[in-house]
């Protein structure tokens, strides 16, 4: 099993985008059954555990099959329809609050986040509480939501730590779930995320997008004047953090979701700007369908998740973490505490790979299943 995996990691993938990846999976390579248990150990971040089992394809007892089925031709159509018109409303409201307004544009990116009066405040009020209704469609009926009023004791803080700083944070950070996460974040804080370029242009996603603030990825420019991806969110956490009225930032550091069990390394592009950040953790309790988008199609997800008549999450915000002088000096050391703190606080397991693996993964499991 061990000499198949070498043989795919000699020759790896096309690095990634630090920020965002949109690329293909690897394609499928030979794995026999036999080999799932090796699989599950060596990839347990983004193994699924649900009674749907790997990517949503495990066998169903009866029972079960009866209840999707119900769910196919009763709670699934509502949703969808309750779901679109959700989303119609809220672009007819970007639409009407843009009208006449010329849209932020800076560093290559164009946003309406910038806006400031009785339109900002209606875009972000409407927002938030359609993101909000969004969620008890989609099942989540109530949110579990806790707050931690002190740091934990932390003896490398208590030896590191300076004085607090003033203000709020610059950036909001995040393990990465599921897509709902997304939804979950503006209903609570209506941030900036990062996404690719073509989201701007989609129907309907692309006003909201720009309303949101969120910055492109753009890896077809090869201008000098383009700074990155990295610089420009640098510079949006620094001004989240001067100016109360500036757009904060959301990052998922992982760069990739799991399957909520663990926290992958992360990235250090949220902390260059030596802002404080907000931790927030995120935790999908599930019976029967888990949340987590790890290792199964879009589509499949939706379907399942949209058949699921409850779904739960719980949330933990911690306190706002302000860097030491020598976290300021080494980012990667930031984002280290940063993410050891959160998985203590969460009880998250820590894992050393990353999208490379789930990568892999993804294509041992088209492999497998392609066999049967």
């Amino acid at each position: 099993m061990e000499s198949k995996l070498q043989d795919v990691n000699s020759k790896p993938p096309k690095q990634p985008d630090p920020v965002h990846d949109d690329g293909p999976l690897l394609k499928p390579i030979t794995i026999f059954a036999s080999d799932t248990e090796e699989l599950e150990r060596k990839f347990a971040a983004y193994v699924r555990r649900d009674v749907y089992g790997t990517m949503g394809r495990g066998e169903l007892p009866t029972k079960e099959k009866v209840l999707l089925g119900v769910a196919l031709v009763t709670l699934v159509p509502m949703r969808v329809v309750a779901a679109m018109a959700l989303l119609l409303l809220y672009y007819l409201i970007c639409r009407v609050c843009t009208l006449c307004s010329v849209p932020n544009r800076e560093d290559e990116q164009e946003d309406y986040a910038h806006l400031v009066g009785w339109r900002r405040i209606v875009i972000v009020q409407c927002g938030k509480a359609l993101a909000r209704l969004m969620l008890f469609i989609l099942g989540f009926y109530w949110i579990t939501h806790s707050c931690r009023v002190e740091n934990p004791t932390s003896s490398e803080k208590e030896n590191k730590r300076q004085p607090e700083e003033t203000g709020r944070p610059g950036v909001i950070i995040s393990n990465h779930v599921s897509y709902v996460d997304i939804l979950y974040h503006t209903s609570k804080s209506f941030p900036s995320f990062v996404a690719k370029r073509s989201v701007a242009k989609l129907p309907l996603i692309g006003l909201i997008s720009k309303c949101l603030g969120c910055i492109y990825v753009q890896r077809e420019s090869k201008t000098s004047e383009f700074k990155g991806v990295s610089a420009i969110v640098t510079e949006r956490i620094r001004e989240a953090h001067r100016n109360t009225s500036a757009p904060m930032m959301m990052l998922f550091p992982e760069g990739t979701t799991t399957n909520g069990e663990y926290l992958l390394p992360f990235k250090s592009g949220g902390f260059l700007a030596h802002a404080p950040v907000l931790p927030v953790i995120l935790n999908y309790r599930y019976k029967r369908f888990s949340p987590a988008w790890d290792s199964i199609s879009g589509l499949r997800h939706v379907i399942f998740l949209f058949c699921q008549f409850v779904n739960y999450m719980e949330v933990t915000e911690l306190p706002m973490y302000s860097p030491s002088e020598q976290e300021k000096d080494n980012p990667k050391l930031y984002a280290n505490n940063v993410r050891r703190l959160m998985s203590t606080e969460g009880n998250l397991i820590l894992s050393d790979i990353g999208l490379a693996e789930k990568r892999i993964y993804h294509s041992a499991l088209n492999g497998l299943f392609s066999q049967c």
